[in-house]
């Protein structure tokens, strides 16, 4: 039993050997292998690899896969116009150099994030300086953006690791100055729509006065033409009166008084005192006929 056990345990222990000499290596990370605390080998390949047990040799594993960095924190950066914009990025990074990576920051990633943070906000800084508030909603972004890459190419070799891409997610106003530029806004806005109301008053009273314009021209035409319509009326009927009186003067003479009872009593509560005798009631006693003729007897 013991050579049994001994052999068993012999077995274990050379198992355990060979197992501690066999590391995998995933086509997602980079395999460092260490030799008495010095880098012995960087291996790219994924695969089953072989090395020295511990503590001649050791492992350390790193993630070759696209990285992202976010703003930590909202930190607020002036304009050229001395204004203060918020800006929201990310910055899209890997490792390529994984020696030079963990001599600059050591195995963990947070070590390199820790450090290329305010590198990344030095670099939007010095772009966004240069550049007015516009240009930074609008125009500039991507001018921006590539800046920050460029700037940062250089400082990334340094790290290990290579810039992939960077993003601006977001640009605003700061607290301290967002009533105010909202405040301008709606200032800007009234003026253009008392503008507009005031061109509409002045065209709606232009609309007005000339349609008032038309209206008396269109009146005075049409008294015009009333005129002379009823001065033609009257024209024909004077001289159809004057045709028909010349034929019979006495007659006129009778309609002509007619025309005068008609005239003078037109209300009930008209009051004449005149000679009934005198010559404005002739007519009335039945001395001038229609025809003219006298009665018998005058």
């Amino acid at each position: 039993m013991n050579r049994i056990g001994t052999f068993a345990i012999g077995f274990i222990v050379l198992l355990m050997l060979v197992y501690s000499t066999l590391f995998i290596v995933d086509q997602k990370q980079f395999a460092v292998v260490y030799a008495l605390g010095e880098i012995k080998e960087v291996i790219t390949e994924p695969g089953l690899k072989f090395k020295q047990p511990p503590p001649l040799q050791n492992v350390v594993f790193l993630d070759r896969r696209v990285q992202t960095l976010d703003s930590p924190e909202t930190r607020p950066i002036f304009t050229a116009e001395k204004k203060s914009l918020v800006i929201d990025w990310l910055v899209k990074w890997r490792v390529t150099d994984p020696r030079q990576f963990i001599r600059n920051s050591g195995t963990d990633m947070r070590n390199v994030e820790a450090r290329l943070s305010p590198i990344v906000q030095g670099a939007f800084n010095e772009e966004v300086t240069k550049r007015t508030v516009q240009a930074m909603l609008s125009t500039d972004r991507d001018n921006v953006m590539q800046g920050v890459r460029t700037r940062l190419t250089d400082e990334a070799k340094s790290f290990g690791i290579e810039i992939i891409d960077v993003r601006i997610k977001r640009v605003d106003f700061s607290a301290n100055i967002t009533g105010s530029v909202y405040g301008r806004m709606e200032s800007e806005r009234k003026r253009v729509a008392n503008q507009l109301r005031s061109t509409g008053f002045a065209e709606a009273e232009k609309i007005r006065a000339d349609a008032e314009r038309q209206r008396e021209v269109i009146l005075a035409d049409a008294y015009r033409d009333a005129q002379t319509i009823k001065g033609d009326g009257d024209a024909k009927a004077s001289a159809i009166y004057a045709e028909a009186f010349g034929r019979d003067p006495q007659f006129a003479k009778f309609y002509r008084s007619l025309e005068a009872y008609r005239a003078s009593f037109q209300n009930r509560s008209d009051v004449m005192v005149v000679d009934p005798s005198g010559e404005f009631f002739r007519a009335m006693r039945g001395e001038i006929g229609p025809s003219g003729a006298k009665k018998k007897g005058e």
